[in-house]
Formats: structure tokens, C-alpha cells, sequence
């Protein structure tokens, strides 16, 4: 019965330090850098679209001035 006994401690011991043991140490993944090219590709489309709508309002403003031009000359 001791011999029973003391092994039933002994494997919960056992077990007690096994489920407490540390995971194995995984190495850690670095750090991804940002993506600077998206983020200049995006800063250009940026500015070509500006640029796109400040020649359409330019257009717009040519476009009236040359219209009160007619309208005056009437």
C-alpha cells in the first residue's frame, strides 16, 4: 500500500511539474519596416489628383472670363 501510495505522489508531482514547465522559447519574428514605396506611391496619386483639379478649375475660370468677354462685347 506505501509503495502504491507513494507512486500516485510521486506521479502527481510529476504531473504538477510538467504542466508548469515553460513552453520552448519560439524566436521572435522582427519587426516588419513600413512600406515607405506605398506610402510615396500614394503621396504622388495624391498630388497628380490636385493637380488634375486645379486645371479644371483653372479651365473653369478661363471659361467664364471668356464668356463675360462675349457678354460685354454684345
Amino acid at each position: 500500500m506505501n509503495k502504491i501510495l507513494a507512486s500516485l505522489i510521486a506521479g502527481l508531482f510529476a504531473a504538477g511539474a510538467f504542466a508548469q514547465a515553460a513552453a520552448p522559447a519560439t524566436p521572435a519574428t522582427p519587426a516588419t519596416p513600413a512600406a515607405p514605396a506605398k506610402v510615396e506611391a500614394k503621396a504622388d496619386a495624391k498630388a497628380e489628383k490636385k493637380a488634375e483639379v486645379k486645371k479644371k478649375v483653372a479651365a473653369k475660370k478661363a471659361e467664364k472670363a471668356a464668356e463675360k468677354k462675349d457678354d460685354a462685347k454684345k
